[in-house]
């Protein structure tokens, strides 16, 4: 492949710099949008309330005044709303923020100018007082609506991304297997808006074999920047120096884009750097165990709750399962226990419905499941396809043995395996083995990398939290009917 000049704007790339440019409007219309639809959200949320009072107290709707008496509290509100979220960085648009991360800056940033606009409305203006009915209900309202309308606009630009609108060009600074992950993600996920432009690599030659469009060296940073119209710059040299990566954040200070660095999870800790202090002596802390004390209390507490509500409300349907088990293959049990290392690296007999064969591995021993796998029955596929014959697992959480979160347990004959070739798996055993877990709400289950999956998992032992778990379980639920990896 023949390695263009550094910096060159073929005339391909000229026609896409300029329709990015005519694009460009799409970015204030949507903010404007995002704007419009908060404030709609806000009134419709108010208006609900106070209706919502009037039918439920026969008294207030005698002694309340009319809504129209609460339009000064209601446009203070809007007002102070509006410049709140603008300060939490509400109408900045992030490509990378996910509508469940926004959900909670949503609710704070609300419950902030609910606050601050009753403040303002009982020192500074007239307005008539709100009953606390009203209040309470139009801010839970309030939220609910407005990521509402935030997600259905989110959805609405993520299609126009998929068409080719609103996109960011991206340089990657790096060609080797770090580089092609980040690539492949982008690829995976078009409704971002990302456009890979080209690699920048200190061997071309050698990126040149993969088929990656090499547009120079780290060195041409800048001039490859300002000549292909770089929105976005992500650094995936790992072994780069903490000096290097500076003169990178330096060499593209004057050019207005983002640089983002994709970090080692080998060669450094997972957990997000911190400062802390030792007799006023200021100190970075690079690992904080999250999980023990009381939040490893109230982690327990929280699954004990779960499954057995789960378990209450499943019955029939795994009744159902077990039936159908049963009539479809009569010649095999209908539950299946295999064992599996959980916390601390301790075997426990992991339960799930029976979804393949009595003698599935009888020729072959332990062997992953494959796309396709001759060996499940006709009902196991369909049970494997939407994650159902795991449902039995709620027992293991009840019992203690695993929890609703964590990284997915794996046989003894496989962890042997990637402990030996993965740098830090066995730090995964940390916590206690989860149904579902932070690598598979992204994708990262059955043939994917086991390298990919011990970095995510890594990260959930490091950055445990109940809304993180929280987060994880309605990524599952939405997961559980787009996951390809599910056989």
């Amino acid at each position: 492949m023949s390695t263009p000049a550094v910096g060159a704007a073929t005339p391909r790339t000229i026609r896409q710099r300029a329709r990015a440019g005519r694009r460009r409007w799409l970015r204030p219309l949507y903010v404007a949008a995002l704007l419009a639809s908060d404030l709609l959200a806000t009134a419709i949320a108010f208006a609900f309330a106070y209706g919502l009072m009037i039918l439920t107290n026969e008294r207030a709707a005698v002694t309340q005044p009319p809504l129209t008496a609460y339009t000064g509290s209601l446009l203070v509100l809007l007002a102070v709303q509006a410049v709140t979220f603008a300060l939490a960085g509400l109408y900045i648009p992030r490509r990378d923020l996910s509508l469940l991360d926004a959900l909670g800056t949503l609710a704070q940033a609300t419950t902030i100018a609910n606050v601050v606009a009753l403040a303002v409305g009982a020192f500074w203006t007239r307005s008539v007082d709100q009953p606390r009915s009203v209040l309470v209900w139009s801010w839970a309202l309030s939220i609910a609506l407005i990521w509402l309308g935030r997600a259905v606009l989110y959805l609405l630009l993520a299609q126009l991304r998929r068409h080719g609108w609103d996109q960011a060009r991206v340089l990657i600074v790096g060609a080797g297997d770090p580089g092609r992950i980040l690539q492949g993600k982008i690829l995976e996920a078009p409704h971002l808006g990302y456009r890979v432009v080209g690699f920048l690599d200190e061997a071309p030659a050698a990126a040149a074999a993969a088929d990656l469009p090499i547009l120079g060296s780290p060195a041409d940073l800048a001039l490859v920047v300002r000549e292909q119209a770089i929105d976005e710059v992500l650094v995936a040299l790992p072994s780069l120096s903490h000096q290097q990566i500076v003169e990178i954040v330096g060499l593209c200070a004057g050019e207005r884009v983002n640089v983002k660095v994709f970090p080692d999870f080998f060669q450094i800790m997972t957990s997000e750097a911190t400062t802390s202090e030792l007799g006023g002596l200021p100190l970075l802390r690079v690992r904080d165990v999250a999980l023990r004390g009381w939040n490893r209390a109230l982690k327990r507490a929280t699954d004990v709750l779960a499954s057995a509500l789960l378990l209450l409300l499943a019955a029939p349907l795994l009744l159902l399962l077990a039936l159908l088990i049963k009539l479809t293959s009569p010649h095999g049990p209908v539950f299946y226990a295999q064992e599996r290392l959980g916390l601390d690296g301790r075997p426990f007999q992991l339960v799930k419905f029976r979804s393949m064969r009595v003698d599935a591995e009888a020729g072959t021993g332990p062997v992953m499941a494959q796309p396709d796998d001759g060996r499940t029955t006709r009902l196991g596929a369909f049970m494997r396809r939407l994650s159902i014959d795991e449902l039995p697992q709620l027992v293991n959480v009840l019992l203690g043995e695993m929890s609703l979160v964590g990284p997915r347990p794996e046989r003894p004959h496989f962890v042997q395996q990637f402990a030996r070739a993965i740098p830090r798996y066995a730090y995964r055993h940390q916590e206690k083995a989860g149904m579902t877990g932070w690598a598979q709400v992204n994708g990262l289950r059955g043939q994917t990398s086991i390298e990919e999956r011990t970095r995510f998992d890594l990260f959930y032992v490091e950055h445990w939290s109940l809304l993180f778990d929280l987060k994880i379980l309605l990524k599952t639920l939405a997961a559980v009917f787009r996951d390809r990896n599910a056989y």
